[in-house]
């Protein structure tokens, strides 16, 4: 039996994401992802700031942290995947929408996959696995017509 528990905290700085859960329920799908549980957490410039400069010691905002609890991917508690937490900056997704030119759902879209991704094992620390996990984003974004 499918089934993926998550939720998205908003912290009321964000209502406009119910399109959000389909872009989730796709990756999930994409990538063959069953009985799993994790959250997506909104917050500010202050928070993630803190988070940044606290667990990766990097003293600046950032758009978007995953901690993945998973150092294994068969590792499973009940038959089901605890993946772990993402936060998302509403504050700074903002800016990059204006920057990049393209929309506020575009943009936290690619961040919730992007941190989604993260927690089922993609990276990009190197030049290979960055082709592998944007191509991957690009590919779970235009199938779902969330188009730059």
């Amino acid at each position: 039996m499918k089934e993926n528990n998550y939720t998205i905290v908003d912290n009321n700085l964000y209502n406009d994401y119910n399109y959000l859960y389909d872009v989730i329920d796709y990756t999930l799908e994409h990538e063959k992802v069953n009985n799993a549980i994790f959250s997506i957490v909104f917050v500010g410039d202050e928070e993630i700031h803190d988070i940044n400069k606290k667990y990766r010691q990097v003293d600046r905002i950032t758009d978007v942290i995953s901690f993945a609890f998973e150092d294994n991917e068969d590792l499973m508690y009940n038959g089901i995947r605890m993946l772990g937490d993402i936060y998302i900056c509403i504050p700074q997704m903002k800016r990059q929408a204006k920057d990049f030119g393209h929309s506020e759902k575009r943009e936290l879209s690619f961040l919730a996959t992007h941190g989604l991704l993260h927690l089922l094992g993609y990276d990009h620390m190197k030049e290979e696995d960055e082709k592998v996990m944007f191509s991957l984003q690009e590919l779970i974004l235009n199938d779902k017509d969330i188009k730059r």
